[in-house]
């Protein structure tokens, strides 16, 4: 369920956009000037934030400019203010969108939306894809990469590299591997070490990444220098 942040000094516009937003599935947290949404958009995770410049105490422009680089998620502008260079601007502080009055709340759902689809996409995205070091795997596509160049691992090979890379810096016992790549009724826990030296053949053959943990079993290094 997404969470919306809602910044605005006209109270029956906020809580008109809260409605609707309510009505779509969302959870609404309303505030009437810029100090207070400075505040919570610092404290608390939101997955979008809308935005009027316009405000007693703090403008939006200024809160846009003080949590950018601290606040991931979307930051639609609904504000009064039309002229191509107020939106030039809104852009450039790192706005993702920008929306005048009056508006129609079709619009303005429909932007919403949109944003948080395309954020989820790419959260997604990026839960998926792991690198480290020179390695980077593609879980929805069973793709390895080293330095850019495609490796090619078996299922089984890149199930057991996937594992390890998930789970980096952290070192795993020969009977945790097995179970979690292969399941405890299917082959011999001898398999693990099978297929990490293939893993160490094509991927790494310095074993700069995939470390073995005398008398326990194996850990990918998180940090490679």
């Amino acid at each position: 369920m997404a969470k919306v942040l809602i910044v605005d000094d006209e109270e029956d516009i906020a809580e008109l956009i809260s409605d609707v937003l309510i009505d779509e599935g969302m959870t609404t947290v309303l505030k009437k000037n810029g100090k207070e949404a400075l505040e919570i958009a610092l404290k608390e995770s939101f997955d979008l934030i809308i935005l009027d410049i316009m405000m007693p105490e703090m403008s939006g422009t200024q809160v846009c400019k003080q949590i950018r680089d601290k606040v991931e998620c979307p930051i639609i502008f609904v504000t009064a203010k039309n002229q191509l260079l107020d939106k030039i601007v809104g852009f450039e502080i790192g706005a993702d969108d920008y929306i005048t009055k009056p508006f129609t709340i079709e619009e303005l759902v429909a932007r919403v939306k949109a944003h948080i689809r395309r954020e989820s996409r790419v959260h997604n995205q990026e839960k998926n894809t792991i690198t480290i070091g020179e390695i980077t795997i593609h879980k929805d596509s069973f793709e390895v990469f080293k330095n850019g160049e495609a490796i090619d691992l078996s299922t089984r090979e890149f199930e057991l590299l996937s594992y390890l890379m998930s789970n980096a810096g952290i070192a795993l016992s020969k009977e945790q591997i097995f179970d979690s790549v292969w399941g405890s009724n299917y082959g011999e826990i001898g398999t693990v070490a099978v297929h990490i030296k293939s893993i160490r053949k094509k991927l790494d053959p310095e074993e700069k990444y995939i470390k073995t943990i005398w008398g326990l079993g194996y850990k990918f290094i998180k940090v490679v220098e």
